[in-house]
């Protein structure tokens, strides 16, 4: 029976911490836009940056492999920082569940 693999210790993961800047759209309710860096718009393809709107500033955070978020996962996230300066978060496809009798 092989050993079991030891947890990595706080030093190492602190190697994949990410900072970020999340702003919200205006014009699309719940879509997100998280930067690499503070005010880094000019970094995004235009198209995206028409379609999202004015971005408003919601927070700033440090994301780590532990920290879980709501929507979205954050290693997916901390991946897109670190390859594209950005990554968007959809708004979530909800769909009531209506009765309409029988």
């Amino acid at each position: 029976m092989l050993p079991l693999p030891l947890p990595l210790s706080n030093k190492m993961m602190c190697d994949d911490n990410k900072n970020c800047w999340i702003y919200k759209s205006i014009r699309k309710e719940e879509m997100y836009l998280y930067l690499s860096a503070e005010n880094a718009f000019d970094t995004l393809p235009e198209e995206l940056l028409s379609n999202f709107g004015t971005p408003v500033f919601v927070l700033s955070m440090e994301l780590t492999a532990t920290r879980k978020l709501a929507r979205v996962d954050t290693g997916k996230v901390i991946s897109a920082l670190q390859q594209e300066g950005y990554f968007l978060q959809m708004p979530p496809d909800l769909k009531p569940n209506l009765y309409f009798g029988d």
